[in-house]
């Protein structure tokens, strides 16, 4: 009895395995409803796209040769003008008669000239105008490169015409004023204070520049007159003369003191 309700029980879950496999199988065999989108290519469809992804790499790699091709000419086309710049350069330098190092120096001397062009443009006129000879002597350096044939060259004949302009233009007047002194009693004129006042100097240790302006009507730096009329020349460091002149004011004093 008991064995053959084992038996019983054995085949029906036998019975529910077998039709819950079957269950399942249907259910994962049944084809997908008609309104779901089919994702898989047919053949046809793939063979296309994979011969449109071949035709625009072939494309493609035709650009680049061409390209490659171009690039190339254009590579030659300069070396081809390098070469006759050079061959260019060569039979100019035959025809002035002058060789590479010598036109390496001419190009020298002329940066040399622009550097000092530039610092010039950035004094002050009346700067300029105490330096008038250091301008001069440019200019006449400037001129006799330019009667050497070396200045020809293209590289240098336009910079020639422009240093040469730009030093024109550094060429300045010294620019003085006049001053009427006053009497000491109301003005306390001297020189000193002259010096010393705004509109001259600001600075009264500037007075020998009014005294070596003016030695024409002053004999003695200590001794000045009212109503005297006094070229007032324009600011700037005392020169050599100056100096000196200063040097030996206040040597004669010491020894008269003595």
């Amino acid at each position: 009895m008991t064995k053959n309700i084992k038996t019983t029980t054995i085949l029906t879950v036998m019975l529910f395995a077998f039709f819950g496999v079957s269950l399942f199988a249907q259910k994962n065999t049944t084809p997908p409803p008609d309104n779901k989108p089919d994702l898989e290519l047919k053949c046809e469809e793939a063979d296309l796209r994979i011969k449109q992804f071949e035709d625009r790499i072939q494309s493609l790699t035709r650009n680049l040769e061409n390209a490659k091709a171009e690039v190339a000419k254009a590579e030659a086309d300069v070396a081809a003008q390098k070469q006759r710049l050079i061959d260019c350069e060569k039979e100019i330098l035959r025809l002035i008669g002058a060789t590479e190092q010598e036109v390496e120096a001419f190009r020298q001397q002329l940066g040399v000239i622009e550097g000092k062009v530039r610092q010039m443009r950035n004094l002050s006129n009346d700067v300029l105008a105490d330096r008038r000879a250091e301008v001069q002597a440019l200019e006449n350096e400037l001129n006799g490169m330019r009667r050497n044939k070396i200045s020809v060259i293209p590289e240098f004949f336009d910079k020639i015409v422009a240093l040469a302009r730009d030093i024109k233009g550094l060429y300045r007047e010294k620019t003085t004023t006049g001053y009427t002194v006053g009497t000491w009693a109301q003005d306390r004129d001297c020189l000193w204070n002259i010096a010393g006042k705004g509109q001259i100097y600001g600075d009264p240790f500037q007075w020998p520049k009014i005294w070596q302006a003016n030695t024409n009507i002053i004999r003695n730096p200590d001794i000045i007159f009212p109503g005297q009329v006094l070229q007032i020349p324009p600011a700037g460091p005392l020169t050599d003369a100056e100096s000196k002149a200063e040097r030996q004011y206040w040597r004669n004093k010491r020894e008269s003191a003595e």
